[in-house]
C-alpha cells in the first residue's frame, strides 16, 4: 500500500479525545462545541466608578446606599486582592481587620482580571449576559459590551452575546434591532466567538413556565429563526424540563426549542448534590442528549459550582461529579453557571478562602465552610480541569483530579521564545521554540491553535496532528508549572498545511460494492461507483499501520466503541480506534486489522450491513481491494 500524507503518532491528548469525544455532535468543534463557556454577568457597580448608572448596582438591594448586611443582595464574598481600585461598602471591617471593599465591572482592570483568570485556567469562552438595554441599565451594558471586548482580544478569549429576555416584554423588534444598531458590530473582533463559520448569538428563556417570561410560541420561533437569517449560529438557554413541556417549561414550545442550533437546559435550583448530579444524567440528560442528536442539535448543559451559602459545593465533588457525567453523556460543549454570580453564590471567580477574609458582620461563609481549606482560584481550577476533560486532555474520571489547595508558588513561567515552523505536510505542523524559565520548574506546554489549547507538550519541539490539508492555521504556546500557573502566549506563527494526497476507495470481495462514508451514518459497503462519498484519504501511521479520513466530512474512520460499534467517519483526530493496521492477502485484497479490539474489519451481512470489526480470522466478508481514486 503506497503511503499517504504522514502523521506523527497521535499524542495522549489526541488519544484521550477520541476515545471520549462524542460519537453524534451535530457541529465541529469551534468555539462553543468541544468547548467550555462561562456565563460573564459584568452587572456590579458601585458609586463613583464613572458607569451611566451610578448606582450600587447588583450589590445593594437599595443601589442608591453601599451594601451593609441589611442591604444587599450577594451570598458570597469575592478574593479583592487583585482589584487594583475597589469602593468602600457600609459591612464592618473584615475579619481580618481590613476594610470591607468591593469591585466594579465598570473598571477596566476588572474585566481585564477577569479574563486574565480565564486564560491563565484554559477557560475558552464566555457568554455576556445582555438584558433589555433600552431602560436605564442601557447604557452601562452598552459599555461592558466594549470592555469585554477589550478584555477579551488582550487574553485571546472568545465571547459572544448572550440576550436575556426576562422582564423584556416588548423582546420582538427591540432585540432585532439591538442586534443591528449595536451587538452584531462585535461579530470583526477576531475573538468574538464563531461556530460553523457563524457568530454565535444565545436567547435565555424563551419557553419558561414563570411571570417573567410570559410570551407564546410564535414570537419566540420568530426570533430565533430571523437570528439564523442573518447568519447566526444561534443557542437557547431552555427549561430544564425543554422536552416534556411540563414544571419549568410551558406547553407548545417543542418547535421553538427544536429551532436552535444549541440547547443549554438552566440548572440552577434543580440539582444541590451528587445524588441529584446523578439522577439527572440518567432521567433528563440522557434523553436530552438523544433528543438533540435525532434532531441535528448541539447539546450544551450546564455545571454549577453550587451555592455557597447553601453549603452544596463539598470541596468541588458536587462540580466534579457533573462535569463526569456531562463528559459521558456525550455533551458537546458545556455551560458554566456562572463565572461572576456573587448574587446566588454559584460563582467560580476567586472568592474568599476563609472567614478572615469575609466581613465580621455578614453572616457569609467562605469556600472552607465544610472543614477542606480551599485556595480562592480552586473552582478556576476545576473549571479547567473539567475543560481538559470534555477536550480528551485528561482521562474521563469520576475521581476530581483538581486539589482544593496547591502550592504556594503562584509565579508563571516566562513566554516561550522564538516559536517558528519547522516542518509541515498536509496534516502535521512541527513547531519549534526557546525554554521557558521558571521559579520552580516548567512541566510542560500548551499549543494553541487560533487561541485555543489542542495539545500538551513535553517540550520543543512538537507535530501538531490531524490537520486539513491545505489549510491555513496560527499557533502560539503558553509554558505552565506544576502548580498550575500559565505563562502569556508566544508570538503567534501563521502556516499553510500541504495540499492532501491522491483518495484511495475500498471496494469489498464481499460484494463487489465499494464502501460509503455518508451523512454521519455507518460505513456500509454498498457504493456502486467510487464518488465521493466513497473516497478516503490514507494517512501513514508507520509501521503497518494507517488512518482513513472520509473525503466526504473531512473526519477519521473509528472502531466506534473499541470495535463494539459499526465503523463510522466521526472523529477529529486519530487515537487506538482510529487506528488499522494494513494486511496484504495472497489473492491481492487487502485486510484491516482493528487497533482498537485486534478483530478484522469485516463487510457484516455479505455487505448487506454496516462494516464491523468482529473477525478473528479473515473470510471473504474481511477482503477488500484498494482502488485509487
Amino acid at each position: 500500500m503506497a503511503a499517504g500524507s504522514a502523521l506523527a503518532a497521535a499524542s495522549a491528548s489526541q488519544v484521550m479525545s477520541a476515545l471520549t469525544s462524542a460519537a453524534s455532535a451535530a457541529s465541529p468543534v469551534g468555539d462553543v462545541v468541544g468547548k467550555i463557556t462561562v456565563g460573564y454577568q459584568g452587572w456590579f457597580a458601585c458609586i463613583g466608578d464613572g458607569a451611566p448608572i451610578n448606582t450600587w448596582w447588583h450589590w445593594s438591594a437599595n443601589a442608591g446606599q453601599p451594601p451593609s448586611p441589611s442591604n444587599t443582595t450577594i451570598v458570597a464574598w469575592p478574593d479583592m486582592r487583585e482589584y487594583q481600585r475597589t469602593y468602600q461598602t457600609a459591612y464592618a471591617n473584615l475579619n481580618n481587620g481590613q476594610p470591607a471593599t468591593l469591585f466594579s465591572s465598570y473598571d477596566q482592570q476588572t474585566v481585564d482580571t477577569h479574563f486574565r483568570w480565564m486564560r491563565e485556567n484554559s477557560i475558552d469562552t464566555a457568554a455576556l449576559q445582555r438584558f433589555n438595554p433600552n431602560g436605564g441599565e442601557g447604557p452601562t451594558r452598552d459599555a461592558m459590551a466594549a470592555k469585554v471586548r477589550t478584555a477579551a482580544e488582550a487574553n485571546g478569549r472568545k465571547f459572544y452575546i448572550m440576550y436575556d429576555v426576562s422582564d423584556w416584554s416588548n423582546f420582538q423588534p427591540e432585540i432585532k434591532a439591538d442586534w443591528t444598531n449595536k451587538m452584531r458590530a462585535y461579530t470583526s473582533s477576531p475573538m468574538y466567538a464563531m461556530q460553523n463559520g457563524k457568530p454565535v448569538v444565545c436567547i435565555w428563556g424563551f419557553g419558561f413556565n414563570d411571570g417573567q417570561r410570559p410570551f407564546a410560541p410564535a414570537p419566540c420561533l420568530d426570533v430565533v429563526n430571523w437570528f439564523k437569517s442573518q447568519g447566526c449560529y444561534v443557542i437557547g438557554g431552555v427549561p430544564t424540563y425543554w422536552r416534556q413541556g411540563i414544571n419549568d417549561s410551558r406547553p407548545g414550545f417543542l418547535d421553538v426549542y427544536h429551532a436552535f442550533n444549541m440547547l443549554s437546559p438552566w440548572m440552577v435550583g434543580r440539582i444541590g448534590n451528587v445524588a441529584d448530579t446523578d439522577r439527572f444524567y440518567t432521567n433528563v440528560n440522557a434523553p436530552d442528549q438523544a433528543d438533540c442528536n435525532a434532531h441535528g442539535i448541539d447539546y450544551q448543559p450546564c455545571v454549577l459550582p453550587g451555592d455557597v451559602k447553601s453549603r452544596q459545593r463539598a470541596h468541588g465533588d458536587f462540580m466534579w461529579r457533573q462535569f463526569y457525567n456531562m463528559v459521558r453523556v456525550g455533551a458537546q460543549g458545556i455551560y458554566i453557571s456562572m463565572f461572576d454570580e456573587y448574587n446566588e453564590g454559584n460563582q467560580i471567580a476567586k472568592s474568599a478562602e476563609t472567614l478572615a477574609t469575609v466581613p465580621a458582620n455578614s453572616g457569609m461563609l467562605a469556600l472552607d465552610e465544610d472543614g477542606t481549606a480551599c485556595s480562592s482560584d480552586y473552582y478556576l481550577r476545576l473549571t479547567g480541569d473539567g475543560g481538559r476533560m470534555l477536550k480528551g486532555q485528561l482521562p474521563l474520571t469520576a475521581t476530581r483530579p483538581t486539589p482544593p489547595v496547591v502550592s504556594g508558588d503562584r509565579q508563571p513561567p516566562s513566554v516561550p521564545g522564538n516559536l517558528s515552523v519547522t516542518g509541515r505536510t498536509a496534516t502535521t505542523v512541527t513547531l519549534a521554540w526557546s525554554a521557558s524559565a521558571d521559579n520552580v520548574g516548567v512541566t510542560g506546554y500548551q499549543v494553541l491553535r487560533g487561541g485555543t489549547a489542542v495539545a500538551t507538550a513535553p517540550g520543543s519541539p512538537y507535530t501538531v496532528t490531524g490537520l486539513t490539508p491545505a489549510t491555513a492555521y496560527s499557533f502560539t504556546v503558553t509554558a505552565r508549572d506544576a502548580a498550575g500557573n500559565t505563562s502569556a502566549p508566544s508570538n503567534a506563527v501563521s502556516v499553510t498545511t500541504a495540499p492532501g494526497s491522491a483518495a484511495v476507495s475500498l471496494r469489498s470481495r464481499a460484494n463487489n460494492l465499494y464502501v460509503t462514508a455518508a451523512g454521519g451514518s455507518p460505513l456500509i459497503a454498498n457504493g456502486t461507483s467510487a464518488g465521493a462519498g466513497q473516497q478516503f484519504e490514507r494517512v501513514d501511521l508507520g509501521n503497518g499501520n494507517v488512518a482513513l479520513r472520509a473525503r466526504v466530512n473531512n473526519l477519521y474512520v473509528c472502531a466506534e466503541a473499541a470495535g463494539a460499534q459499526p465503523l463510522i467517519a466521526n472523529r477529529t483526530a486519530v487515537g487506538p480506534w482510529e487506528t488499522f493496521q494494513v494486511v496484504t492477502n495472497s489473492n491481492g485484497s487487502i485486510s484491516l486489522r482493528a487497533q482498537a479490539n485486534g478483530q478484522y474489519v469485516c463487510a457484516e451481512g455479505a455487505g448487506a450491513q454496516p462494516l464491523i470489526a468482529n473477525r478473528g480470522a479473515i473470510g471473504q466478508w474481511e477482503q477488500f481491494d484498494l482502488v485509487a481514486g
